[in-house]
């Protein structure tokens, strides 16, 4: 009798943890490996994370490659983050849910020191995610493809 409550009662946590996971893969909270839009390569491992006032944001958990060495800073940025180490810097604010995409917020290249507008939508049941930074209009820009990890 005990055993089959036991199983009973791992099937019934099962099933409503299900939903959950799927509910998980709906949103970019969580660990990306960003991908290199011209070598194809991963670059990095960013953690998107909501925020106090329920807008996303991201920060830079690894650096996977670069040009400037094993602990890279960001040399062209400006404010706060000149000369600051990439890793554990917030490259990505204020972006915020419309309908199947989020946008409205900023994001860093820190190879460069640019910060560009962002719209980000998930792809691939959420397994990708199509980041696009752009100034003005988002025709104008570039897209990279994040893999969840």
């Amino acid at each position: 009798m005990h055993r089959k409550i036991s199983i009973l009662l791992v099937l019934a946590v099962a099933l409503m943890a299900a939903p959950l996971a799927a509910l998980a893969q709906q949103s970019p909270v969580g660990t990306w490996t960003t991908i290199d839009d011209k070598t194809n390569q991963p670059k990095s491992v960013v953690e998107i994370y909501e925020t106090q006032d329920g807008s996303l944001a991201g920060k830079v958990l690894e650096v996977l490659q670069s040009n400037k060495g094993p602990n890279p800073v960001c040399s062209d940025c400006e404010g706060d983050r000149k000369d600051q180490p990439i890793k554990g810097m917030v490259i990505l604010w204020d972006v915020a849910r419309t309908g199947n995409e989020w946008k409205g917020g900023k994001i860093l290249d820190p190879a460069t020191g640019k910060v560009y507008s962002v719209k980000m939508s998930l792809a691939d049941n959420g397994q990708k995610l199509e980041v696009r930074g752009f100034m003005g209009f988002s025709l104008l820009g570039k897209t990279q493809t994040w893999q969840r990890r």
